[in-house]
């Protein structure tokens, strides 16, 4: 976990990846969940048997669960401290690279893009996070995730 102590820690930060989070496990029952929640039961997803006969052999994720994962990376990646409130603000861009085979274990790299002043006292920030899956050398996906941060 990597600790900044106020925000204008960041702005010289700007280009570089700035954090990378611990691993998490994809598992059937998150999955099962996540279509739960959604109402996307497609069977590549939470039927394991027609599955293991698909094009993976196994349930994968949705591309949808692994971008939902963000905060839960960030989570673990990095602490702000001295901010009151922070806001989603969007997406600029999302690419899903990759499947994401059931048990598989995730992570987000974040390189701090773009740090943008706002009303109220505070920050844009633009940063885009690069999703890994353990034991593969390309990215599940890459996405680049606005959020304010208000001081």
């Amino acid at each position: 976990m990597r600790v900044f102590e106020s925000l204008a820690e960041l702005r010289p930060l700007v280009g570089q990846e700035i954090a990378v989070s611990d691993w998490v496990e994809v598992t059937q029952q998150r999955i099962d969940q996540f279509a739960q929640a959604t109402g996307d039961h497609q069977w590549i997803h939470v039927d394991p048997q027609r599955a293991a006969k698909g094009p993976f052999g196994t349930t994968i994720a949705h591309g949808y669960l692994t971008l939902s994962m963000l905060p839960l990376f960030s989570e673990t990646a990095i602490e702000l401290r001295g901010v009151r409130m922070s806001v989603n603000y969007g997406l600029n861009r999302v690419r899903f690279m990759s499947p994401v085979p059931v048990g598989s274990e995730l992570r987000g790299r974040f390189r701090l893009m773009a740090i943008e002043d706002i009303a109220n006292g505070g920050l844009q920030i633009t940063t885009e996070v690069t999703v890994e899956r353990k034991g593969s050398d390309r990215p599940v996906c890459v996405a680049e995730s606005i959020a304010r941060r208000y001081a």
